[in-house]
C-alpha cells in the first residue's frame, strides 16, 4: 500500500487512532494502581506520535494532489523552460484574467527573455489564433511608467512595439500581439490570457 492510494490509508489511520483511544478509555475505568500514571503517559505519547503522523501523512497527499494538478496542466498546455502554460480563449478584463489564473495556483504569464517571448507567442499562436492578444502580467498600475510583474518587481525584460507604451494613465495592462510585441492597453479591455504555473 502506498500514500497514492489514500481509499486505504485513511480508514487505516481512523481505526488506529480509535483503537488507542479505546485503551486510553480502558486504562482510565481501571482502579488506580502504580502503573497507572507511566501507562497514561505512553497512551499519551502515543496518541501525539500518530497526530504527528497523520499530520505529515495529510501533507504529503496535498503535495501530491498539488504535483497531479500541475501534471495535468501541462498535459493540456505547454512547457516551456522549466514553466508549464495553459491558454484560456475566453476574452477577460485583464483583473478578471489575473484573478482566474491565481485561482488555478498560476499567474498571468510573462517572459523573461526573448526566447521565452518568442515561444509564448508561438503558443498562443497555435492554442488561441494566429491574430490573438493576450494579456501579460506585466502592468504600470502602481506608478505610471514603472512596468512591474506580478510581485511588483520591474521588469527587465520587455518587447513593447514602439512607440508604445503611449497610453499614458488611461493604459496600464501589457499584451502580447502580432509578431511577438507588446502594447498597453485599458485593464478594461476584454482580451485572451495565459497562465503560467511553477514546476515543483
Amino acid at each position: 500500500m502506498t500514500l497514492r492510494d489514500g481509499r486505504f490509508l485513511l480508514p487505516l489511520l481512523l481505526l488506529t487512532l480509535f483503537t488507542h483511544s479505546s485503551l486510553q478509555q480502558q486504562n482510565t475505568s481501571k482502579k488506580k494502581t502504580p502503573d497507572k500514571k507511566d501507562s497514561e503517559s505512553r497512551v499519551s505519547a502515543a496518541l501525539e506520535d500518530l497526530q504527528q503522523q497523520i499530520s505529515d501523512i495529510v501533507e504529503e497527499l496535498n503535495l501530491l494532489k498539488e504535483q497531479q494538478a500541475l501534471q495535468t496542466v501541462c498535459l493540456k498546455g505547454t512547457k516551456i523552460h522549466g514553466k508549464c502554460f495553459l491558454a484560456d480563449s475566453m476574452k477577460k478584463r485583464y483583473h478578471t484574467a489575473n484573478e482566474d489564473c491565481i485561482a488555478k495556483g498560476g499567474i498571468l504569464a510573462t517572459p523573461l527573455s526573448s526566447a521565452q517571448n518568442t515561444q509564448l507567442y508561438e503558443y498562443m499562436r497555435q492554442s488561441i489564433s494566429a491574430d490573438a492578444e493576450i494579456w501579460l502580467g506585466v502592468n504600470d498600475m502602481q506608478t505610471e511608467g514603472l512596468w512591474t510583474d506580478q510581485t511588483g518587481s520591474a521588469i527587465r525584460y520587455k518587447n513593447w512595439k514602439l512607440p508604445q507604451p503611449d497610453g499614458g494613465s488611461a493604459q496600464n495592462c501589457a499584451v502580447l500581439t502580432s509578431g511577438g510585441k507588446w502594447l498597453d492597453e485599458s485593464c478594461r479591455e476584454e482580451r485572451a490570457s495565459i497562465c503560467e504555473f511553477n514546476i515543483v
